[in-house]
């Protein structure tokens, strides 16, 4: 029977269970996003939990028909948002339990990550590049709703070593996205139709002066004008526009501070808001940069059960 290795991620916007085989190829990857009501632009904990409970035994019974004829010889699970002292969210209590309950029953072992960690091993492996990991260093920008920051990687035999080397000093990137959708009506989570808005624009762009210093950057500013605009024109399209090129131009500027502090290396962009395609061309201009498909830009497992699978191969 051919073995494989599970992960289990518990964010605060989806629920995800993936499989990977022995020789590291994705098997499965399920998720079930957490609903978020109408006009609202996130969840409180107490409600993602709830959300998780419901989904899990659903996952499972998807899960159960795809290990039929595999062996599961290692779980893995996301504990906590980053690998930071005091990084805690409750959210991912609901996977560690449904991890160690999975793993119990089989008699395997169970290894712990970070939602960060999964997010940079998962946008590795969609752009083919898991040998990443044995290289001296790299710098993973890490982008979404939860999280704005560029981590220079130090990687060694499936092990993270992570130094925080550029951030947002107030709102992050994807929070910008759902606030301003949200504000022009738009169904929450709103990248994917605010990408497609933005697409659609044929006008001039509106410039307005970015705000970054020594990789800290500010993107409170690009919501309010971007708020703004859309009261003073109604012009949905002009302001996706707009709030992409701001968004975009502020990754640049953080990752050209962190070459210029550390020299040239690789780049994977990992996070739900690196799915946006209008960014993509911007961001790798000049430099080895790395992306992973949508499906593995958003929240997933996948990376977890590849970490799993790095960490038990190194333990054997």
């Amino acid at each position: 029977m051919k073995k494989c290795f599970v992960g289990f991620d518990t964010s605060n916007y989806t629920t995800s269970i993936a499989v990977c085989g022995e020789d590291g190829g994705v098997i499965a990857n399920l998720k079930r996003p957490l609903p978020v009501a109408e006009g609202q632009r996130g969840l409180r904990q107490s409600d993602a939990v709830f959300a998780h409970i419901k989904n899990i035994p659903e996952l499972t019974r998807e899960l159960a028909e795809v290990i039929a004829d595999l062996e599961p010889i290692a779980v893995g699970v996301s504990v906590r948002p980053r690998d930071v002292e005091g990084s805690y969210m409750p959210c991912f209590l609901a996977g560690v339990a449904a991890a160690n309950s999975f793993a119990a029953a089989r008699g395997i072992p169970i290894y712990e990550f970070s939602h960060q960690s999964g997010h940079i091993a998962a946008a590795l492996c969609s752009a083919g590049r898991l040998d990443m990991l044995g290289r001296d260093r790299f710098l993973a920008f890490h982008v979404s709703g939860g999280t704005t920051e560029a981590l220079l990687v130090s990687a060694d035999d499936g092990s993270f070593s992570e130094e925080l080397v550029a951030y947002t000093a107030d709102i992050n990137a994807g929070q910008a996205i759902d606030r301003v959708g949200v504000e022009m009506g738009l169904k929450f989570p709103c990248g994917a139709e605010l990408e497609r808005l933005a697409a659609e624009y044929q006008g001039k762009i509106k410039k307005h002066k970015i705000c970054v210093n020594n990789g800290i950057c500010n993107l409170s500013g690009a919501e309010n004008i971007a708020v703004k605009l859309y009261r003073e024109t109604s012009d949905k399209s002009a302001v996706a526009a707009f709030l992409f090129d701001f968004i975009g131009r502020t990754l640049v500027a953080m990752r050209d501070s962190v070459i210029e502090r550390f020299g040239e290396m690789p780049i994977i962009y990992a996070g739900g808001v690196m799915s946006n395609s209008l960014m993509r061309d911007r961001l790798a201009d000049g430099c080895e940069a790395y992306f992973s498909e949508p499906q593995l830009s958003a929240d997933n497992a996948v990376g977890i059960a590849s970490l799993c699978r790095l960490e038990f191969l190194k333990n054997r």
